[in-house]
């Protein structure tokens, strides 16, 4: 066997999502098969400097990071430039997924169905307006947040105003959405260019106690069921996979991505795509390769092959 592959794990960074992404690179560097990966860990919020002067020994970066200067595009831009392939969407596809309002345009521009939204101006942030043309409930998110972080769920004017001076704490601009009640699923994607692969649907249950799939949910051990492949009939099934490729194609993705949606009364509406997924070996996508037939060290193969593949072109 020839020489192992040298692969940069980027975990850490500086975003609100720092420990999940430390959490995560504990799995990854784990699942690795050491027979054929020379893993070195690189931390963005300190790093970046010994990453540069590395740049030349290192065969692929494998990016680890969600949130702001991780997932948006910045770190892409920067390994670009130091010509070190990675797995995942480059800096466009990573800008236009992180930004919630510029990718429900994407979607809706490729025919896909959303729930109706506004941006609000933290100068200007109307309560009242909002809820006569949107009514309630109403979901409030910052704009570029992952991990549901300063997110809410109202039910009134007052509330909507607690949700919007929250969600101002974490970016300075929001987005205000009409609630759909459904049942949450998220649809994975695996590959590059022409050749995707649909992975099955996973079905999210958050306990009772909590009104969505909020940062608790999502990390407290126990909090969330997942069901994979997700119950639906087969119908259901095709569409949503239909929709989370035309999401990935929308936003002009490589590599995978995992696009949320609610299956409503009316029908199913995406709500937003992610380029870096978690990634333990119980995350989301995880879970969904596993139910195609690909276990947690196979899938992170899977996704070094897709990033050379894509470093080629």
């Amino acid at each position: 066997m020839g020489s192992r592959l040298k692969v940069a794990l980027l975990a850490g960074g500086k975003s609100g999502e720092r420990e999940v992404s430390l959490k995560g690179a504990e799995g990854v560097q784990q699942a690795l098969d050491r027979s054929r990966y020379d893993v070195r860990r690189y931390d963005p919020a300190t790093d970046l400097a010994k990453l540069a002067a590395e740049a030349s020994e290192i065969d692929v970066a494998f990016i680890l990071l969600h949130g702001r200067f991780g997932e948006d595009g910045t770190v892409q831009g920067f390994l670009d430039l130091l010509g070190i392939p990675y797995q995942g969407a480059g800096v466009l596809g990573s800008a236009l997924a992180m930004d919630k309002h510029v990718a429900k345009v994407m979607y809706r521009q490729a025919g896909l169905p959303v729930p109706d939204w506004e941006l609000v101006d933290p100068g200007c942030p109307d309560p009242a307006g909002l809820v006569a043309r949107l009514g309630l409930p109403l979901v409030v998110k910052p704009l570029r947040q992952g991990s549901s972080l300063g997110m809410s769920i109202v039910d009134s004017q007052g509330e909507l105003e607690i949700g919007l001076a929250k969600a101002f704490e974490f970016d300075d601009r929001v987005m205000v959405e009409k609630f759909v009640a459904g049942r949450e699923i998220t649809g994975g994607v695996l590959g590059n260019g022409d050749e995707l692969i649909a992975l099955p649907l996973v079905e999210i249950i958050p306990d009772k106690k909590f009104r969505f799939f909020d940062y608790q949910a999502k990390y407290q051990p126990g909090a969330s069921r997942e069901v994979c492949p997700a119950e639906l009939n087969a119908q259901t099934t095709k569409l949503a996979q239909s929709y989370a490729l035309a999401a990935h194609r929308a936003l002009q993705l490589d590599v995978y991505s995992r696009t949320d949606m609610i299956v409503g009364a009316d029908g199913i509406y995406l709500l937003e795509t992610n380029t870096i997924p978690g990634m333990t070996p119980t995350s989301l996508l995880p879970q969904a390769a596993k139910a195609y037939g690909l276990d947690f060290p196979a899938f992170l193969d899977r996704l070094i092959e897709l990033a050379l593949q894509k470093g080629k072109r």
